[in-house]
């Protein structure tokens, strides 16, 4: 195969499994223009066309989905022997790409790594704020980090917290105007901030204990957002009660801006870990970041 054919086909895996010129552009590091241009001359040489594209997705042909199940596997071992050869140098290099929820990278991941990198300039970390339940091999992630509970058995699980306590907050401003709620069913007539959940785009139910037995309150509320720290400042804002990890609020609490309620009430979620394929080869910057992010004791 020519280089440029090895190179184009590159961009063109990137573009079907991001299903975004605009995604893809910003992997590879190239403008919009020339990541188009390039896949137009691929399919100009190989006669076929490769992408279906309209105004708001793009998506693999027949072609271009042989072409990913076939040929992308390949590129994969080849990128990963490279990956090996680079490994028996003296220093760990290469990029670690890791999903996460936005504070859990925040209040985690950063505060483990950013010292930890400045002595290994060759090893880069890509990071992707992401409330989904990421398919690390689809979408090209090395490491994801979500509660215990939602790893896949057949994962590498690696502890990274403690198991996480939860906490029902509202400002001083908002009970002012609310009765402080005595009991789970007494949510039912506060403003509650709520979540969208990105994979089946419903709104999350609070996990809670109700007399020692797990329920789940659909609560409502007039503002719904789709990351913590928003529901954090519309809790601080004084519009609603909003629940959320203690790691988070605590510190808003300790200075008055906030009230626990319903403590009895909230759960203890298992602890956050780091997880990835089995099968995956474990480089030595791959060992490096799980090292620095992992749980001690």
């Amino acid at each position: 195969m020519a280089r440029e054919n090895i190179n184009d086909m590159l961009a063109f895996l990137a573009v079907a499994q991001e299903r975004s010129f605009t995604k893809a552009a910003a992997r590879l590091g190239v403008s919009q223009s020339a990541l188009s241009h390039t896949i137009r001359a691929l399919e100009t040489r190989l006669g076929v066309r490769l992408l279906t594209r309209t105004t708001r997705s793009v998506s693999p042909t027949e072609a271009g989905e042989r072409l990913m199940q076939t040929v992308g596997p390949r590129l994969e071992e080849i990128e990963a022997e490279i990956a090996a050869v680079i490994e028996l140098g003296d220093k760990p290099a290469g990029t670690i790409r890791i999903t996460a929820i936005d504070h859990v990278i925040d209040s985690v991941l950063w505060p483990r790594l950013a010292q930890v990198l400045e002595q290994y300039p060759d090893v880069r970390v890509e990071f992707s704020a992401d409330y989904r339940l990421v398919d690390l091999a689809a979408e090209r992630f090395d490491i994801g980090v979500r509660h215990g509970d939602q790893v896949q058995k057949d994962m590498v699980a690696v502890r990274l917290t403690p198991d996480v306590r939860m906490t029902i907050v509202g400002s001083p401003r908002y009970f002012e105007t609310h009765r402080v709620p005595a009991a789970v069913q007494d949510l039912v007539r506060h403003n509650c901030i709520t979540l969208r959940l990105p994979s089946s785009g419903g709104l999350y139910a609070w996990e809670l204990l109700d007399g020692g037995r797990a329920v789940e309150a659909r609560v409502t509320g007039q503002f719904t957002f789709s990351g913590a720290y928003q529901m954090l400042n519309a809790a601080l804002a004084g519009h609603g009660l909003a629940f959320l990890p203690e790691e988070l609020t605590r510190p808003h609490v300790e200075a008055g801006r906030l009230r626990r309620v319903l403590d009895d009430c909230c759960p203890d979620f298992p602890g956050l870990h780091a997880y990835y394929p089995s099968h995956r080869n474990s480089s030595r910057a791959m060992r490096l970041v799980i090292e620095a992010i992992r749980l001690r004791t």
